[in-house]
């Protein structure tokens, strides 16, 4: 299957040429969005977004592609590329966070697959590799526990203690309720084999988009904007490999390079003060490393599209 490479431009973080030449594309394009990046990083308004839409489709739309979208301060971008899709599909969401906050705004990188849940043709997104704080106490930090409960959402830590909620919720493919907490199925406690199967068990369509964050990564593997995860990359290059074997890959984006946070609008940099750990802008080793594994991640993502039914 021919599969297209393309970069939303958004913060020149990533270089193009590098991954060009990383599998023999069908086609390699642009969309620059640089000059509306600062409005579109962390939380955008809508005009904004509307911009980005309208320069997405008039780039066109090879399908599928593999696009990387910048720093995970863009992730909701991937919303933009995931409801263009005219069929029912699973979101297989790989990340150290669940962006799943209920309270953020609509366009926001912490609350992005809420609006993906919302799209017709989305039948449920499998969350992968959640290690962060995000998932104590979701209820009180706004976490859609509800999409969980009605099973849309299915949610595998690659590795976190129970969380506390006291609301009864359904049991999952991804974790079991009992005494006032959520009792994940932890990835990173199973064989690799096991925890594949247990996450491919959960996609329920043939058709699969795949959205991939780096801070699901440790830091020796990427360097990103945000705190980061335990999930080793031959983890997720083996379950890659396994959802194109067995499912159909319509398209994938990738996100968490690193940029530094300099936020013309006040609340986004007191968000980044806040949320974001210290990084040191000219770590040429990092930059380094995210180039090879963008390059890593590039080749695996073809190679699943030619295995895919």
């Amino acid at each position: 299957m021919p599969l297209h490479l393309r970069l939303l431009d958004t913060d020149r973080s990533v270089d193009v040429a590098v991954l060009a030449d990383a599998a023999p594309w069908a086609s390699v394009a642009r969309v620059d969005l640089a000059d509306i990046g600062p409005a579109l990083r962390l939380w955008s308004r809508h005009k904004h977004i509307a911009a980005a839409r309208q320069r997405i489709a008039a780039a066109g739309d090879p399908r599928p592609a593999l696009t990387f979208l910048g720093s995970g301060d863009f992730h909701h971008l991937a919303a933009l590329l995931i409801e263009r899709l005219d069929e029912p599909c699973t979101v297989l969401h790989f990340d150290n966070h669940p962006d799943w906050v209920r309270l953020a705004p609509h366009w926001h990188c912490g609350s992005w697959v809420n609006r993906v849940l919302a799209l017709p043709n989305v039948q449920r997104v499998v969350t992968v590799g959640p290690c962060s704080a995000d998932l104590e106490n979701p209820g009180r930090k706004g976490g859609n526990w509800r999409a969980l409960h009605t099973g849309r959402l299915v949610l595998f830590p690659w590795q976190h203690a129970p969380s506390r909620l006291r609301r009864r919720i359904a049991d999952g493919p991804g974790h079991v309720w009992s005494d006032g907490r959520i009792h994940w199925r932890n990835l990173a406690e199973r064989q690799l084999e096991d925890a594949i199967a247990l996450v491919l068990d959960a996609i329920q369509t043939p058709a699969v988009w795949i959205t991939i964050d780096k801070d699901v990564l440790p830091e020796r593997e990427a360097m990103t904007n945000w705190d980061q995860g335990q999930m080793p990359l031959r983890a997720l290059e083996a379950m890659l490999r396994a959802a194109g074997a067995c499912k159909r890959i319509v398209g994938a984006d990738v996100c968490g390079e690193y940029t530094p946070p300099r936020h013309r609008n006040w609340l986004k940099r007191f968000e980044a003060w806040r949320d974001q750990p210290a990084r040191a802008a000219m770590d040429r080793q990092g930059i380094t490393q995210n180039m090879q594994t963008d390059r890593q991640l590039a080749r695996i993502l073809f190679d699943a599209c030619q295995g895919s039914t």
